[in-house]
């Protein structure tokens, strides 16, 4: 980044240590410091100053950080500082709440000494960019895209570990294991992987987001989600709700506006489609065919046979043979003809991937 020196950047957490290793980390740049251990004390401290950046703790006695992010916000003056919450906090309530009261970032805590550096560093650059062509237009116009460039391909970054992140939650509330997700994401890729309609780009989307599949049942009770016996009719339905709450989850226009969009809209496409069936006797909306996104077919497919041959708490596993024909005779009807095509081409990889 080059000269650094004129750079501050305002630290708030209550726990001093925290702010002390922040520091330790970013004064190898050399910026500026101050810091609060309230956030009182940090608007107090703003209303005499302003900062290149802000570090933010939310969980604090009195004011929590979510309130002085909104306050600094509502402020003419301070609105566009750049704001990064550093946490423990790892739920998707506070992740989505972050950036909707104007977070730009959201680390969570204990942070990366890399991470934390590359992440400062390019909100900083975006800042200071943003600043100067404010005053010089024209002439700063090709730094901006440069940062906006570098900006784009962190918060790409960010959104993958966003993913990873909630694919973590649903292992720690579905009997769908990490080993489930590791698989159904290898399965999808080497089904993309072999599909003649799509590129490099699609392997990549479909592989990072395919463990979003089930992301909805987030929002599904415990009590129904983990039920022994066979479910209701009525706790059914609430179960095939995951797949719309999962479509309202991510259709929210702040997650939108800070990832990038293929990833977000790659996961909302698979989490709300991939129970629609090719005849069109799937949910939520009774899609058929084509009108079923590519992405959402495969996922489909790899779901159902990693889901045969591995025990759930209401089944036991089928052996492989059995999985396979089950997939192939519902070519056309459940599956993505050209889709099965592919499995029933290359069945001894699939076999491999879902064996492991």
């Amino acid at each position: 980044m080059g000269e650094t020196k004129n750079y501050s950047i305002l630290i708030v957490d209550d726990v001093l240590e925290n702010i002390q290793i922040a520091m330790n980390i970013l004064e190898e740049n050399a910026y500026d410091f101050a810091y609060a251990k309230s956030g009182e004390e940090a608007l107090e401290i703003l209303k005499e100053n302003t900062f290149t950046l802000i570090l933010l703790d939310i969980m604090m006695p009195g004011i929590d950080g979510f309130e002085v992010c909104k306050k600094i916000k509502e402020d003419p003056r301070l609105m566009e500082i750049p704001v990064i919450f550093l946490t423990a906090k790892a739920d998707i309530d506070s992740l989505k709440k972050g950036f909707e009261v104007g977070g730009v970032d959201y680390i969570t805590k204990p942070f990366h000494p890399e991470e934390l550096l590359a992440r400062v560093n390019t909100h900083i650059e975006l800042y200071i960019a943003k600043k100067l062509l404010q005053k010089h237009n024209i002439s700063m116009q090709i730094k901006l895209e440069k940062a906006q460039k570098r900006l784009y391909t962190e918060l790409e970054l960010n959104q993958k570990e966003m993913l990873f992140m909630l694919s973590e939650i649903i292992e720690s509330i579905s009997d769908e294991t990490g080993r489930h997700i590791h698989r159904v994401a290898e399965v999808s890729r080497l089904l993309a992987y072999y599909h003649p309609a799509l590129n490099e780009d699609d392997v990549e989307i479909i592989y990072h987001t395919s463990a979003m599949h089930d992301v909805g049942k987030i929002f599904i009770p415990d009590d129904i989600l983990h039920k022994q016996g066979k479910l209701t009719k009525e706790e059914f339905a609430i179960v095939k709700t995951h797949t719309t709450k999962a479509y309202e989850f991510f259709q929210n226009e702040k997650i939108h506006s800070v990832a990038s969009r293929k990833f977000i809209k790659a996961s909302m496409i698979i989490a709300y489609e991939h129970h629609e069936k090719w005849d069109g006797t799937g949910y939520p909306r009774g899609l058929k065919g084509e009108d079923i996104h590519i992405y959402a077919r495969i996922v489909a497919l790899a779901d159902v046979f990693d889901a045969l041959t591995h025990k759930r708490i209401y089944k036991d596993a089928w052996s492989i043979e059995e999985a396979a024909k089950y997939i192939i005779e519902r070519k056309g009807t459940h599956f993505d003809p050209k889709i099965v095509e592919i499995f029933e081409a290359h069945l001894d990889e699939f076999i491999n991937l879902v064996d492991s």
